[in-house]
Parts: structure tokens; sequence; C-alpha cells
């Protein structure tokens, strides 16, 4: 059964997210941190943290493939899956992120495990 998303605005326009040379930006959702990522015509919404040794993933890059690069360890992640893609069997938890007229928007499953991230 598919579960309902509650969107959250976290920008007014993609240009206020202020990504950095590596296309990853800091956005906040309800006060926790997560990142944005830019891969050509997309954008990915994923936790700030690694799940292996908590690398901070604003950090890390985006490979030519379009996978999110952890900085420690180099542990690659697909953005729009959250699989590791390196083959250490970790998964990165992400959002699935809407662009709409009114502002930049990431949609969370309020009853999922969202907030067990952060703690």
């Amino acid at each position: 059964m598919k579960k309902s998303l509650t969107w959250h605005k976290i920008a007014d326009h993609i240009n206020e997210l202020g990504f950095a040379e590596n296309n990853i930006a800091l956005a906040w959702l309800n006060e926790k941190k997560i990142c944005i990522g830019r891969y050509k015509d997309q954008v990915f919404a994923f936790a700030y943290k690694c799940p292996h040794a908590g690398g901070l993933m604003t950090d890390g890059f985006i490979d030519a493939l379009g996978n999110v690069v952890c900085p420690l360890h180099r542990y690659k992640f697909d953005m729009r899956t959250g699989r590791n893609v390196s083959g250490e069997g970790y998964y990165l938890k992400n959002w699935p992120v809407e662009i709409r007229e009114e502002g930049v928007f990431v949609g969370v499953e309020e009853t999922g495990g969202f907030w067990n991230i952060f703690r």
C-alpha cells in the first residue's frame, strides 16, 4: 500500500538554496538538516549525514553518473533511490522533491522512519 506524503516547503525558489560548486546545498526540513543535490536537470533530497560513519554529505560530491559520494570513505549512493552503489550495503535516506511555482517542496511520510535518522 502506497503511503501518502506531506509536502514541506524548503525554499521560495531553487536559487535560494545556495548550491556549492559540488552541486549540493544544505536545506532545513522541519528544523532538521538535509541535503539537496542537483544533477543535470533533476533535484534530489537526501540525508545530511552518511549512514556509514556520519560524514557530512554537503562536503561530498556528485559523480559523473549522478551518485552522491561521501567525503569520508567515498561510499556512493544513488540520489534517486538512496541505494549504496559501491557495494557496502548501506542506504542513504532520501525524499522526493517537487519544484512548483510557489517554491521547492520535499515530500515526507510523517509516520515513517523519517525522524529516526536524526537521533
